[in-house]
Order: C-alpha cells, then structure tokens, then sequence
C-alpha cells in the first residue's frame, strides 16, 4: 500500500523561486521519518525477545508490521529521484540496522519466518499499528488506509464426506419445527464508554494470565453447594467441589472452561450441569478412547437419560437420545446434521485438542458451537470445554477455547467480555490493568481446583526417576548417534555464523549472539526432522532410547507387580509395548492392552478387567492413546518405560490413577537412560510445568523458555558439543 509522505519542515524546493528561508536545521530523519519510528518499535520486539520468553500475539503483530513498513520505506528510498546518492545510501544503511535486529529476533523465535510470508495475512490490528505509526510519522494516507474496517472471516468448508444417518432423518420428520423464541433478538450488551475501542486487547489479555495473578488461582466465585444432595443418584454422592460447580449452572451461568486437575470428576461435574439447567440434547465432542466411558458416566449419575454414541457412519445412532457422544476423529462426517438437532448444551471433552486453530479439528468444533449458538432459544447455550492441562507450552493455548466459549471472535473479545473489561476503568497502559483484565476472564467462566485444595483426602503422588545404564550394543549405538547428530549441529552453527558475517572475518560471538544462533540451528533441524523418516534425528534417536529401555522398564514393572499387586505401564511407541508384554508373558504375568487401533468397546472391556479382575496384573497403555479419560484407580504403581514430549501429557498419563476413588499413594516411576539425552528430556518436561502454575494456579513459578521440549533438548545437544561437553 502506497503513502505521501509530508514535505520535510522547513526545507526548501528545488523549484521554488527567491531562495526562502529555512525555519529550522534540517534533520536525518526529514527524508524518511517512519524509520526512527520503527527503530523505537523494533527495539520494544527485541527487548521482549530478549527475555527468553515467546512473543506474545500483540508483538508478533509488532513484528510483521515493522518488516512491512521496512520493506515499503526501503522501495521509496530506493525510487526517490529527490535524494542525493549519500543520503540514499544513508537511509538504506539505517534500515539495514532494522532488518538486522528482526533478523536478530527471528533466529530466537522461528515462528516468526510464517509472518513474513508473502501470503500471510495482515489482521486488522496490524493495519491500525501501521496506519497509527504513519500518521505519527506525518504521511499523507488515503481514505482506504485511515478507515479500517474488519473482513467477514472465512466459514471452514463443510467436508465432502457428509453423512445423514437413517435415526436422524426419523428425528427430523418427527420434529421438523423448532419452537420459535425471540428472545434471541435482544440486543448484545453494548460496553459503554468505548475507552477501548481503538486497543488491541487479545494480546493484553493473554499476559495477564503470565503476570498478572498476583497469586490468586484462576477460579471463578461458585456459590456454595446446597446442604442437601438432590442431585446424586442413590449409591453415589457429590463431592463439595463438584457440587459447587453444579450449583452455579443451575443458577444460571452458561460457559465454562472446567480446568480442575485431572481426577477431579470433571466428566460428571458437566453432565449434572447439563442435567440442572435443561440443556438437553447435549452434544459430547470426545477422545475416541473415552467414548464409552461417557456412556458409563451419563449411566451412572444421570440414568433417567438416554446416550447414544457415533460409530463411524453413525448406523447405530440413536438421534432421540439425550446426549450424543461423538469423537474428534468421525466429526467431520457429521457436521452438517450436527448443527441442525438442536442441542441446548456442548461439551468438548480434553479440549487442549482443539488448541490449533488452523487444524481441521479446531475448525469443526468452532463451527459447530457458533451454529448451536445461533439455534439456541435465547441464543445462550451451554458450552463447556473440559480439560485439566488447557496449557500445553503457551498461554496462546487459550485462544481457540476461549473462541469456543464465545468470550472472543477472533483478534477482539465479544461484547460481554468487553463490558467487563470496560467495567474496569483502565487500559493496557495503566497499572492494574492485568490483574483487573484477568479477573474479569475468569469471571466469564474459568473453574480451576487442584487435587490439594479439594480432595484432601486423596493419598499423595509421587514422581521417582529410576535412572538405568544402558551398557549393551545398543546402548552404544545410542551414544554415538548422539554424537553424530551433536556434529552435524556443530557444522550447521559454524555455516550459519560464517553466512551471517560473509566477507568479513568472523566476529567473537557475546552470550546473547552465540544463544540466538543456537536457537536458530535448533529450530531449523527440528523442522527438517519432522519430515524424516530415515537418519538420525531427534525423534529416532528417542525411539531407539526407548526400545533399549524397554526390557529394563517390563523387568522392573514385574518386580512391582509381586511386591505391590497391579501396574500401570505407558510406553509411546508399538515396538515397546510389545517387547514389554513378551517378558510379562514370560515372566506369567496376565495383561490387558490399551492401544489406539482398538474398537471402544474393547477397550473398555480391558478397563474394566483390569480395574475389577484380581488376575489381570499389568495393564499396558499407549501415551497418546490411554493418556486421557481413563480411569485406572485399581492399580497405585506407574511406569513410564518412554518420556513424554510435554509435561502436561506425563501429568493425564499418571493421573489415570491419581483420581477420585484412589485410596493408596500412588508413585509414577520414570525410566531414564543415564548419560544420554533422555535424562536431560526428563529434566527439560519438569521445567515446562511453570507456565500452568503461573497462569491457573497463582504460583509465583518462573516461566521457562516456550520452546518446545525437543527444540529445547537440541539446544543443549548443541551447546554441549560447542562447549566441548559432550
């Protein structure tokens, strides 16, 4: 987009007759006043960068907007016949120095590259950051570029693949009327005021989750439960948390994200809701693996209710049900009908699935809620998302369910998130903002418990590492793959310094230089390597870790299974878990297997002959596949024979037995190869679990590095070999 820019003050024309006067001295900035302005901002990016942590959204925008003015300043520069060749060459020579520090910046963040691609979007917030900054600068925009209005998002396109199952067309002729309700109509609460119509508040409002607790879990007020419980059926009783939750649904509130720790009974807590406030037919978005474990619990704190579960093309659909329990993974087929049944309330079920907005699966969910919102009477369903780890490596995690809950649209919150936080009287300048903001998100719906708090009398868990040497070929082979890949990472460190400095002789790197190009390479690899599948990488390199490990973790799982009865055995890869049910066979061990090949009801025969069969003892589990949803209280003993990826996995894997109903301390034993990578994994997935505690529970944990594990486990490779370490 082309500007004019002002004539520079006091500067005189070529063409003017009779030699007028200069007003003032001129300045280096007369022929370019954008780039002291960028120049100030990109000193704001780097300064955040610096800090180690991830760019937050309002600076990443920061980000794109500087390397788009960049590039615009550097063409007219380039095209303006006006400038002498030394002042040219001047202006070009400073926004080198700009291009350098996003350079700079890139290396430690490499998701950064994506903005700056040709076909990345422009939001509407970047458009006001350049509109504003050009104004300051004193060019000349037109109407196009002073008016910004915001583009109708793109719909997810209906898949190809929709089926109608017979049930729901005998629903539909049943039924073809829903009853009209104009209370839809009223107007969306309007925030007065404005005082924050022109801020970009997402970005605001993602970091006062990061510092703005002041120590306060993040949990909205619940009212007290009733003194009598009417709501349990006989035989099972609420616990006070859980009943408090129920409590403030049938009072009247309609969005929450239900964020208590695993184990907490959060599966039941959304089904009593639904129950007291109505909101039947309710629609259960889930984890294929727990499918039938939903059927269980509607059965067994709501059986005056009807569940229905869609298998594939949804034959055995019962559409008259009550709750309709479907899987992310058939939901695609589905969506047409989906969004015309009616549902009153929707549950998405481990809701840290759909935090990647620009996956399929995110973009079915959305639709879906948006257009059960729409069909709503009174336009105000109830929609819970349920997860105990909402926050996988950042807080930008919430974003897509906070979109679900309806609290934002996009790069803005909705209305009634922005009367709250026009309620408040400040903005993101002033002090107390972020404390204020975050409360009124909390307020929207935010129900955070931990195990401690609530379930006091839940026995205490326990992580013991249990470090083994691997000492035998493969053990061998292990180290010097390390070895190999430390060296290669080496050579792409000194190409990439060599290629930054061509020309000239190769500088002495300060900490901070030295740390941005580590980071850099790191990235680069781990990119390469996700789409490898022969070589030597990070992720083969795990896997053979694992394979070595995997007799040792079995050897050690039978010594606990004589000496302290049932255990619960998660590897992440097929190969592991064979070799471990070999030497459990061997060794005249019965097992039961959860993996994710498995129709739904055959896991749950296998849940429940684990949990209820006295001679089964060994129950062996898929990471990705058993990790959440299940419900294996019968055993007190974890091993985890591989490391997960990311803290919040490892915490659902042994929170399958750490739960409501566990009457004995519960110990998750992790095997860990010592003197190779996988011990410093181990360290690196402990140091994760800071942002969580921060951003719901108020602790006043220092947030690490938001790269990922495996990047992180690359930059210490690195650092290793280039410190001569390794």
């Amino acid at each position: 987009m082309a500007y004019t820019r002002h004539p520079a003050a006091g500067s005189t024309s070529r063409a003017a007759a009779g030699g007028r006067q200069r007003q003032r001295p001129r300045s280096r900035d007369d022929d370019a006043p954008i780039i002291p302005i960028l120049a100030r901002k990109v000193r704001e990016v780097e300064a955040k960068a610096q800090t180690g942590a991830k760019l937050g959204p309002t600076n990443r925008t920061k980000y794109q907007v500087i390397a788009l003015l960049m590039r615009e300043e550097r063409a007219r520069v380039k095209g303006d016949k006006e400038l002498t060749d030394a002042n040219r060459a001047e202006l070009l020579k400073r926004l080198d120095g700009i291009a350098q520090i996003l350079a700079k910046t890139a290396a430690r963040d490499t998701s950064l590259i994506t903005l700056l691609e040709p076909d990345a979007g422009v939001s509407t917030v970047a458009q006001r950051f350049r509109r504003d900054w050009l104004i300051e600068s004193g060019a000349e925009l037109s109407p196009d570029e002073l008016i910004i209005t915001r583009e109708p998002e793109v719909k997810p396109e209906v898949p190809v693949n929709q089926v109608i199952p017979q049930s729901v067309k005998a629903r539909q002729l049943a039924n073809p009327f829903l009853a009209p309700d104009f209370s839809a109509a009223q107007a969306a609460p309007v925030a007065s005021g404005r005082r924050l119509a022109n801020w970009e508040l997402i970005g605001p409002l993602f970091k006062s989750f990061e510092y703005g607790s002041g120590g306060q879990a993040a949990s909205m007020p619940l009212p007290e439960a009733p003194r009598v419980d009417r709501l349990s059926p006989p035989g099972m009783e609420l616990m006070r948390h859980q009943a408090r939750f129920v409590e403030s649904a049938r009072l009247g509130h309609r969005s929450y994200l239900l964020a208590d720790e695993p184990g907490l009974g959060k599966t039941a807590q959304s089904l009593l809701a639904a129950s007291v406030s109505g909101s039947y037919p309710l629609l259960a978005i889930v984890p294929n693996v727990v499918k039938m474990n939903w059927v269980r619990e509607v059965e067994l704190w709501t059986p005056h209710r009807r569940a229905t579960v869609i298998h594939g093309d949804g034959d055995t659909l019962d559409a008259f049900a009550d709750v309709v329990i479907v899987n992310y993974d058939v939901l695609d087929r589905h969506r047409t009908w989906l969004g015309t049944l009616g549902f009153k309330g929707m549950v998405v079920d481990e809701a840290h699935f759909i935090k990647n907005l620009q996956s399929q699966r995110s973009k079915h969910v959305l639709a879906l809620a948006e257009q059960i919102r729409r069909r709503t009477p009174g336009g105000n369903p109830l929609l819970m998302a349920l997860t105990g780890t909402p926050l996988i490596n950042d807080v930008d995690d919430f974003r897509a369910i906070w979109q679900f809950l309806g609290w934002i649209d996009g790069d803005k919150p909705t209305p009634r998130l922005m009367h709250k936080l026009e309620a408040i009287g400040l903005t993101p300048a002033d002090p107390g903002f972020y404390a204020e903001a975050r409360a009124a998100v909390i307020d929207m719906g935010i129900v955070r418990r931990r195990k401690v708090d609530v379930a006091t009398d839940l026995p205490a868990k326990r992580i013991a590492d249990l470090p083994v040497e691997l000492d035998d070929d493969l053990g061998r082979s292990i180290r010097q793959a390390e070895r190999e890949l430390a060296a290669r990472l080496v050579t792409r460190y000194h190409s990439l310094v060599t290629a930054r400095h061509a020309g000239k002789s190769v500088p002495v790197l300060d900490e901070e230089q030295r740390a941005a190009f580590i980071r850099a390479v790191a990235h680069a690899e781990l990119e390469e390597s996700k789409g490898q599948t022969t070589g030597e990488n990070v992720f083969t390199m795990v896997r053979k870790i694992g394979q070595a490990k995997a007799a040792l973790a079995a050897d050690y799982a039978v010594q606990l299974a004589h000496s302290v009865g049932k255990v619960v055995f998660f590897a992440k890869h097929i190969d592991v878990m064979d070799t471990a049910e070999e030497i459990f066979a061997k060794r005249g061990l019965r097992t039961v297997s959860l993996r994710g090949d498995q129709s739904a009801l055959a896991r749950q025969a296998a849940i429940d002959s684990f949990n209820d069969d006295p001679g089964v003892a060994v129950v062996v589990c898929s990471l990705s596949a058993a990790g959440v949803g299940v419900n294996l209280q019968a055993a007190s003993n974890v091993v985890l024979a591989e490391l997960s990826w990311t803290a919040a996995e490892q915490t659902q894997a042994i929170d399958r037995v750490h739960r409501i109903g566990q009457d004995e301390p519960v110990t998750a034993w992790r095997i860990i190869a010592a003197h190779t990578i996988d011990a410093r994994i181990a360290e690196l997935i402990g140091s994760k679990q800071g942002l969580a505690a921060r951003a719901l529970d108020g602790a006043e944990e220092e947030i690490s590095s938001a790269d990922s594990v495996q990047a992180s486990a690359l930059i210490y490779l690195l650092t290793q070999a280039l410190d001569g370490e390794l």
